[in-house]
């Protein structure tokens, strides 16, 4: 199952549903001290839930910018494919491409992009068209 983040009427493709809880599930086990939310609860928990109300999207943008910036010290060797169940692994392994450094760049979309740059991407939008951001199935 893919899933896509909207705004209004654009279409911002992420990749499987796996993929993106993979995201999360990385972002609160080695930046949340794995409790869900506690320290992003923006972009953890109410963009998680499938619609970041706009009046939110520049709290979740600060947020972002924060993962980011930790993430970008963590080594891959610590991603998270589902908090759930630890032992389950990406289905690529550690088959990685070589420009792959850390955490903050290990996530690419199904089109080839980095999730964060493209949440950053729809964010913008969001603030600039006043509108929420949906997580849809596609």
């Amino acid at each position: 199952m893919s899933v896509a983040i909207t705004v209004k009427y654009y279409l911002f493709q992420i990749g499987t549903s796996d993929f993106l809880h993979s995201f999360f599930s990385t972002v609160a086990y080695n930046l949340e001290d794995g409790i869900w939310g506690s320290k992003y609860p923006f972009l953890m928990k109410e963009l998680y839930s499938g619609r970041l109300n706009n009046k939110n999207v520049g709290l979740a943008m600060e947020e972002l910018v924060i993962i980011k910036e930790k993430l970008s010290g963590i080594s891959v060797k610590n991603v998270v494919w589902d908090i759930e169940d630890l032992s389950k692994q990406p289905p690529w392994g550690d088959n990685i491409s070589v420009d792959i450094t850390d955490l903050s760049n290990y996530f690419v979309t199904s089109e080839g992009e980095d999730l964060i740059t493209v949440l950053i991407h729809a964010f913008e939008k969001a603030i600039s068209l006043g509108e929420d951001v949906l997580i849809i199935t596609i």
